[in-house]
């Protein structure tokens, strides 16, 4: 299986709900760096797994959709807490519409799986990784 790693960050604030969250039941900033791992079992025509510069770009955009916003805040995520795991799902999904849609290019959907990672600092981390549906363009 080859893969190909981009990585970028983003900040947001946010509390959570749950005795078991202790002290970050109260508003807190975070700062993840997020890795985002994309593979498929053979390279494309062009030799690569997919382009580096358009998944870093991807990347970018789809984290500037949360980046610096109080995701309490947020309607999309009424009644849930944004912790870490939850938030590399948000991503994961995200960013597999963008392949299916076609914004990683014409042979990204030879793509098979994914796995984002937020780190939220150099101890700890969480991750969410799964298999591609299959694209179509």
């Amino acid at each position: 299986m080859y893969s190909v790693n981009v990585r970028d960050h983003f900040m947001i604030a946010h509390s959570f709900q749950g005795q078991v969250f202790g002290p970050a039941q109260k508003l807190h900033g975070a700062t993840y760096v997020v890795d985002l791992e994309l593979r498929r079992p053979e390279l494309d025509p062009d030799g690569i797994v997919v382009d580096i510069g358009l998944a870093t770009e991807a990347l970018r955009t789809e984290l500037a959709a949360l980046n610096f916003r109080n995701l309490d805040d947020e309607d999309s995520f009424k009644g849930r807490n944004t912790t870490t795991e939850f938030l590399a799902r948000v991503i994961f999904d995200r960013f597999a519409l963008r392949i299916a849609s076609g914004g990683l290019g014409l042979h990204a959907s030879g793509l098979s799986h994914m796995k984002v990672t937020l780190n939220e600092s150099h101890v700890a981390w969480a991750a969410y990784e799964g298999a591609l549906p299959s694209c179509s363009m």
